[in-house]
């Protein structure tokens, strides 16, 4: 079984998996909210980074253990180890909106110019907007067991079920963003985590690495012309198809998201030891 996908170790394991795993404990767990900006899903306790989860994501804790948290992530069912202050502090209120900006911020204060704490939010991060006050959405914020409000410009929000109709337009928000191993945020981003963050602004599934989305989709005969939202994977690496001479990806060569031609990044992929695409794949709208 694929360790990522398997909510299981030794002492604990989902109830879903009684019958194929031998474990001491069979659980539901319980499900919390990330209460951080961006929380890394480890591999495991002290291991290296996996992904990550942003402010609004859920994960089903299994088990507490040396500190930290065993469990799952509800969005896409990958398996991991967090620290649970990134849990801390649940709100009780439901997301209404989802940061459509590649990147914003919540401060303590409304106003543009009144001075105040500042919070950094990556697109994605889902809030619950309270009201709104000339022209700052009120947000519910908490951080352990002190409550209070955030400010957020209401132009970098939008509601949670008002999906975005094109996933490259927004992977091209992230122009820029730095490259980071495992990295889900705007803050830094690797290739899987562009394509899952511009999916599920669809309002689609979508698996956390490039082997697991290399299913997405069906497969084109070599050769087949490109077309923007179209797929294309070698050996651990997807991009984004932006047009048919150009993608839009995050990678270790710029070291960003960044645009480069397409017969460019095939021949130096190539070149660098990783092979040729492996496959092509045009998504099912």
């Amino acid at each position: 079984m694929d360790r990522r996908l398997t909510p299981f170790n030794n002492r604990v394991a989902h109830v879903s998996l009684h019958g194929q795993v031998e474990a001491e404990r069979f659980v539901e767990g319980e499900v919390h909210p990330v209460t951080t900006p961006v929380a890394d899903l480890l591999a495991g306790i002290g291991g290296a980074r996996d992904r990550q989860l942003l402010r609004g994501d859920l994960f089903r804790v299994l088990e507490l253990h040396e500190g930290r948290a065993f469990g799952m992530a509800e969005k896409d069912g990958y398996v991991g180890w967090m620290d649970p202050v990134d849990l801390v502090g649940a709100p009780t209120e439901e997301p209404t909106h989802r940061v459509a900006a590649a990147r914003s911020y919540g401060k303590s204060t409304p106003g543009l110019k009144q001075m105040g704490l500042i919070t950094s939010l990556s697109l994605g991060a889902r809030l619950p907007v309270l009201g709104e006050q000339d022209g700052w959405a009120r947000v519910a914020w908490s951080r352990g067991t002190v409550p209070r409000d955030l400010y957020i410009p209401v132009q970098h929000l939008a509601p949670v079920d008002r999906l975005e109709p094109d996933p490259v337009a927004v992977a091209e928000r992230l122009l820029g963003t730095p490259y980071l191993w495992g990295g889900n945020s705007a803050f830094g981003i690797d290739c899987s985590g562009l394509v899952q963050i511009a999916l599920h602004a669809c309002g689609r599934d979508c698996p956390g690495d490039s082997d697991m989305q290399e299913a997405l989709g069906r497969a084109l005969p070599p050769g087949t012309p490109p077309e923007r939202g179209d797929l294309m994977f070698w050996k651990g690496h997807v991009a984004w198809v932006s047009d048919p001479d150009r993608l839009i990806h995050a990678n270790a060569f710029h070291m960003a998201v960044a645009y480069e031609p397409i017969t460019q990044a095939i021949v130096r992929i190539q070149q660098q030891g990783d092979g040729p695409v492996t496959r092509h794949a045009r998504l099912t709208t």
